[in-house]
């Protein structure tokens, strides 16, 4: 359970003063439901570019909003400080039916219509690939099904995705975390995953652009973290787990979703795998040298075997360090959107 987060008096003026304009009280109203640009939000208030982004800075300087850049775009979205959380707690006091929101609302479910149509046109362009290479291995629902498993039913706290794609594991394990971050090197990829995570209603969970050698996340914050199917794109794969691992807090969980060994040099040539494939050996010696324990592996092979099939393993491993009393709460109070 979440503890309470306080504020100073001097703190809630600034907050209260930040937030204080129809048009900025407007801006937090919108990006409750999720990351925006400054084009999204000028589109959806009707107003100029310098005036929406002059709004937007007074309300990052207030720690009510977060800005992430990813290349030549800027998201923005509520901040997890204390001040921000405040103030979320003031929006809920807004009457939906107001005119004013009802038309920010509207114009917003027409923003994202245009960004899902957009990501869908390349999603198409790239499943074509996508299918030719899951055609050698265990259906995607089998993986799922073995990771789910793995996790277990009891509800965690924070949950990061390293790679993440289209946003999958985000959707798949939305009813396990009470927070969730993506992080994806391709801002095309990121658009997907924000139209998916849009579809799913999986509002508890947020994307952003970012290195996996140079994660924008704390360091201790994470109940579980999952790098699916990316290890093998890597140079270092193992430099990426132990960068992932620091992101775990005490007693936190590592998900390893990759290829087993294997001779399918297309995947090299035309597909840009560096690694074909991974043995047991290889994993445990990475896992052992950051101070992870393995747990178990699991190995899911194609329902019928032949000489191109893949065979999908599944690692998990675990941060062998005690949680403290009231590390609980902190967890989920800590993801810094800044790289520690």
């Amino acid at each position: 359970m979440r503890e309470p987060k306080t504020i100073g008096l001097d703190q809630l003026v600034e907050a209260l003063r930040g937030a204080g304009e129809t048009t900025r009280l407007r801006l937090l109203a919108l990006l409750q439901s999720g990351d925006l640009t400054v084009k999204d939000l000028t589109q959806i208030l009707g107003q100029s570019q310098p005036r929406v982004s002059r709004h937007l800075k007074l309300l990052v300087e207030a720690e009510l909003i977060e800005r992430f850049p990813e290349g030549s775009w800027v998201y923005y979205r509520p901040s997890k400080s204390a001040v921000g959380l405040t103030t979320q707690t003031l929006l809920e006091t807004l009457n939906p039916s107001d005119g004013v929101l009802q038309r920010d609302q509207e114009r917003l479910a027409e923003v994202k219509s245009r960004n899902a149509e957009s990501a869908a046109r390349y999603f198409a362009q790239s499943a074509q690939h996508w299918d030719k290479i899951r055609s050698h291995h265990i259906s995607e629902q089998a993986v799922e099904k073995a990771l789910l498993e793995l996790v277990g039913e009891k509800p965690f706290g924070t949950l990061l995705d390293v790679g993440t794609g289209t946003g999958r594991m985000l959707e798949l394990l939305q009813n396990h975390y009470a927070d969730g971050v993506g992080i994806d090197s391709s801002l095309e990829m990121l658009a997907v995953a924000r139209a998916n995570l849009d579809a799913s209603g999986t509002s508890h969970a947020q994307v952003r652009f970012g290195d996996i050698f140079n994660l924008p996340v704390a360091r201790n914050t994470f109940d579980v973290a999952v790098v699916h199917q990316v290890l093998h794109f890597l140079d270092d794969p193992g430099r990426a787990i132990k960068e992932i691992a620091q992101a775990l807090r005490p007693g936190g969980r590592l998900l390893i979703v990759d290829f087993a060994p294997h001779e399918l040099e297309f995947l090299r040539n035309e597909h840009a795998h560096r690694r074909l494939g991974f043995d047991e050996a290889q994993i445990a010696n990475w896992v052992d040298e950051i101070g992870l324990d393995l747990i178990s592996t699991t190995h899911l092979a194609p329902e019928k075997p032949r000489a191109e099939a893949l065979t999908v393993n599944i690692w998990l491993a675990q941060d062998p360090r005690i949680l403290m009393a009231g590390d609980t709460a902190n967890a989920l109070s800590t993801i810094n959107p800044e790289t520690v």
